[in-house]
């Protein structure tokens, strides 16, 4: 196992798993060596557990979706320009919403955003997932046409279109970094 120590003005220590074989402690300046050492003994199952945890969901993720190339990424840009709008705007109708610009990104971080202008971004990656996890991101960021925040006003608004939306919604937290982590070869 690779073990890395960062220093910094922080007041705890502090562990990181970056990868199943990789760790960084997350230290403060004057921490001497020896402390941080027998911090990480006194952490050593919680270090396999969590290892053990990681390299599992690595696996269920590369199962679930296989890496993702530049061109596979290529190729789900496109489709996602294709298919995405038209759902959207079946959607909106039915919400009773206008939106700006659609925007297809690869992003890393999530599978949809809605600025104050209405401009919407969708993640290309959700090409790979189930319709209605599609239909899910896409009623979600209309909603906040109606609802900029996660209010239970906001939700009350996705469920008049999804009444099951809690479900898509778990679906989407359960499998989605799955997606996310696919695409991390790409730089």
């Amino acid at each position: 196992m690779k073990a890395t120590i960062v220093r910094s003005r922080r007041k705890t220590i502090a562990i990181e798993l970056v990868s199943p074989e990789e760790i960084r402690i997350k230290a403060p300046l004057r921490m001497p060596r020896r402390e941080i050492e027998a911090f990480v003994r006194s952490k050593e199952n919680w270090i396999r557990t969590h290892q053990a945890r990681l390299a599992e969901r690595n696996r269920k993720a590369a199962a679930l979706t296989g890496t993702i190339t530049e061109e596979e990424l290529a190729r789900l840009k496109k489709e996602a320009k294709k298919y995405l709008p038209g759902r959207t705007a079946y959607f909106a109708e039915k919400i009773g919403v206008t939106y700006g610009q659609i925007s297809i990104r690869a992003q890393k971080t999530r599978f949809g955003s809605c600025s104050a202008k209405g401009n919407l971004n969708f993640n290309c990656l959700l090409m790979k997932m189930p319709p209605e996890i599609i239909d899910y991101v896409i009623v979600h960021e209309l909603c906040h046409r109606r609802q900029m925040n996660h209010s239970r006003a906001f939700w009350s608004e996705v469920e008049k279109i999804l009444p099951d939306w809690r479900a898509r919604r778990k679906w989407l937290k359960e499998n989605g970094g799955a997606y996310i982590r696919a695409m991390e070869s790409i730089e």
